[in-house]
């Protein structure tokens, strides 16, 4: 990991987060491939609960294979992600701009 990126973390619902750059998806529960995802997990040690004994409202898998449970809605969490990848998008804009600005002033000087 480089040493000016900051691990970006997004809240998954009471208190728990999840490093946003280790999520590959957010899914409903509902389907029976996500309850096999769900049971696989668990007999592997993969599973996180995170609901607090809440109703599991959407799934995250990362890419370490872990599946997470969370109580919190999927379309929350992707809104979430958007946020952040757009926070990440304009850091990266106003490093660039700075990095601009002082190599102009070093061919100014």
């Amino acid at each position: 990991m480089r040493k000016d990126l900051i691990p970006v973390i997004v809240n998954i619902g009471f208190g728990n987060v999840v490093s946003a750059a280790r999520i590959i998806a957010v899914v409903t529960p509902g389907s029976s491939p996500m309850k096999r995802l769900r049971d696989e997990a668990k007999k592997r040690g993969k599973l996180i609960d995170a609901t607090e004994g809440r109703r599991t409202r959407s799934i995250i898998v990362t890419d370490s294979d872990h599946v997470i449970l969370s109580a919190l809605q999927a379309e929350t969490i992707t809104q979430r992600l958007i946020e952040v990848k757009e926070h990440e998008s304009l850091v990266r804009t106003i490093k660039h701009l700075e990095e601009r600005e002082s190599v102009d002033e070093e061919t100014k000087g």
